[in-house]
């Protein structure tokens, strides 16, 4: 018999927007959303601290988040290393 771990974990794409800090990182991340009233679609974007333990991603690289455990006051999550 084999046991699955099931994560309900959330993961984002975005953008670093900031590299200033030691070991973290500010990534912004955009989703699309259509307004219930008027039909437009129009872009919500949400900055996230990420945990980047080698100081490796810079301003403007594309990367991937995943939630975890609270690291730090705004820090919950880390970035995946591909």
């Amino acid at each position: 018999m084999t046991t699955e771990i099931k994560t309900n974990k959330k993961t984002l794409q975005g953008t670093v927007v900031s590299d200033a800090m030691d070991k973290t990182v500010v990534v912004e991340v955009g989703r699309f959303v259509k307004h219930p009233k008027y039909k437009k679609f129009y872009t919500i974007t949400k900055k996230h601290h990420a945990h980047d333990e080698k100081n490796h991603y810079k301003i403007g690289d594309v990367v991937e988040i995943t939630e975890t455990r609270p690291i730090s006051k705004k820090k919950s999550f880390i970035v995946i290393y591909k």
